[in-house]
């Protein structure tokens, strides 16, 4: 099994594409991993992280994001809107909750009076920061058994695949 396979299977993520139930890579040759179970597999275990240190800061994933999101500073309720790829009434329910538990804020956008902006509150930005603080290290972990050149060889190809998938329309699969 590879090293992959071994946290996955001792964390007890991944599950989807090529995986069975307790995350070991299903298949003829398990020392080999495609490229596209891999990257489920790590998925898995990036939402897995995430997910366990957002509920010990007392969040969800989404208020977690949110809050990440708010720490560059404010921005309109259309722009989350986009950036959580949903419809602002979806976002509307979000941004009440933080804003109920004293992390976030809504104010009308100085440049549109009709636009609302959201930014965090102090206990949100407090919270932001530990968070942020707390899931980089966790996530830092995932790698931290490469060589360096490995570890940023790494780095730049996820570099230059978000680049790619951010500034190019998505292709159309119908």
């Amino acid at each position: 099994m590879t090293k992959a396979g071994q946290t996955i299977a001792a964390t007890g993520s991944a599950a989807g594409i090529g995986c069975a139930s307790d995350g070991r890579h299903v298949g003829p040759d398990e020392t080999q991993t495609d490229v596209a179970t891999g990257l489920v597999q790590l998925t898995a275990l990036v939402q897995g992280i995430y997910a366990r240190v957002s509920g010990r800061h007392g969040l969800t994933p989404v208020q977690a994001k949110l809050l990440c999101v708010l720490l560059d500073g404010p921005r309109g309720m259309a722009e989350l809107a986009h950036c959580f790829g949903v419809e602002k009434a979806a976002l509307t329910g979000l941004m009440d909750r933080a804003e109920r538990r004293g992390l976030a804020r809504r104010s009308p956008a100085p440049d549109d009076r009709r636009a609302l902006r959201a930014t965090l509150t102090d206990a949100g930005h407090r919270a932001a920061t530990a968070f942020h603080a707390e899931v980089s290290a966790e996530l830092s972990h995932l790698t931290s058994p490469l060589a360096d050149d490995d570890r940023e060889h790494f780095r730049s190809t996820m570099a230059e695949i978000i680049a790619r998938c951010t500034t190019a329309p998505a292709p159309d699969r119908r």
